[in-house]
């Protein structure tokens, strides 16, 4: 029998290439999404490219009755939890939302699992646990410090993960500490799409060479790195999401908590990415200096070895293949889904 993952979060923009990962991996997959930042167009084209069934909630985690009618509905056998507010500088204006969603959310979510039985969950944590790094590259053991609220909703959860764990050995629990995912699924079917004007740099990128908008804003040019721009570990969603399998199958060894780094351990700046995207697609982007964005850090790139070593997964396309999927998929949909 296929086993069936939850994917919390599934109509977003990872745990959209997730779902399609899974489903293509022989899988079958239940999502629960409130669609808060993303839109139900993107399951439907994952059921096309896949030619596979999705079964779609349309719950909010904070709500715990929910939650309980889904696990007796469905046969789960293991989660994968993407769900949760996502933007550093959001989460400084609005810190409270971001404890509520993101942990009170989790919190549920453990507790229904908890009562349901199902005890292996892959969490879908952040770099920004690390806060600014005293050294490069950054290792699992390093300290954890997360200097904005996202940050520290992601570490919180990571607590509650460890406190889970030490508490009861039936549980098995795959903590991934992200880095920057950029990119698109190769067919330009599904890709990033947020609301309004973009926090995070690719998409910022597509729409300006889309016309979408007229420039991209540089958050700093002053920083003490080698062209002044901050500079972080982008990795493709693809390989990303496909982590998330190799997390699945660790679980089934019952390892209790494991924590691994995914990134490709390369670090590219910001008009490094500009340049490349003018490399991968003809297109030069126009760019303004900005001032710098409260919360960011100047460098923050990954040591991988752990994630080969134990999960036997690394990082196989190159931010070439980052901007031209990403571009693919602007050019395709230009108003996004």
């Amino acid at each position: 029998m296929p086993k069936t993952i939850l994917v919390t979060g599934g109509a977003g923009y990872i745990g959209s290439h997730a779902c399609v990962e899974l489903l293509e991996a022989g899988y079958k997959v239940v999502v629960l999404d409130n669609l808060s930042n993303s839109k139900s167009d993107s399951l439907s084209r994952i059921e096309e490219l896949t030619g596979k069934e999705i079964q779609f909630h349309l719950a909010d985690l904070r709500d715990m009755a929910v939650l309980r009618d889904l696990f007796k509905q469905e046969k789960i056998d293991a989660v994968i939890h993407f769900a949760g507010l996502k933007a550093v500088g959001e989460s400084m204006e609005i810190p409270v939302a971001y404890y509520q969603n993101n942990v009170g959310g989790t919190a549920n979510l453990l507790k229904a699992m908890d009562e349901a039985n199902v005890r292996d969950i892959v969490f879908s944590s952040s770099c920004t646990v690390y806060g600014e790094p005293q050294s490069l590259p950054i290792r699992e053991d390093f300290p954890l410090q997360a200097v904005n609220p996202y940050g520290q909703t992601k570490l919180t959860i990571e607590y509650m993960l460890k406190d889970l764990a030490a508490s009861n050995p039936n549980w098995n629990i795959s903590i991934l500490r992200y880095f920057n995912p950029i990119g698109a699924h190769p067919s330009g079917e599904i890709g990033e799409d947020p609301l309004g004007i973009p926090n995070n740099l690719m998409p910022f990128i597509t729409q300006v060479a889309v016309g979408e908008l007229e420039e991209l804003a540089v958050f700093g040019d002053d920083y003490d790195t080698p062209d002044g721009t901050c500079i972080r570990d982008y990795i493709h969603v693809v390989d990303l999401a496909k982590g998330h399998l190799n997390a699945l199958k660790k679980l089934e060894e019952n390892p209790g908590l494991i924590i691994h780094n995914l990134g490709t351990g390369q670090g590219y700046s910001v008009l490094d990415v500009v340049n490349a995207f003018k490399r991968a697609t003809g297109r030069s982007i126009a760019h303004r200096i900005a001032p710098r964005r409260a919360g960011d850090a100047p460098a923050v790139y990954n040591d991988p070895h752990l994630a080969e070593q134990e999960l036997g997964w690394k990082a196989n396309l190159g931010i070439d293949d980052m901007c031209r999927d990403a571009w693919n998929w602007q050019q395709k949909n230009p108003n996004g889904y």
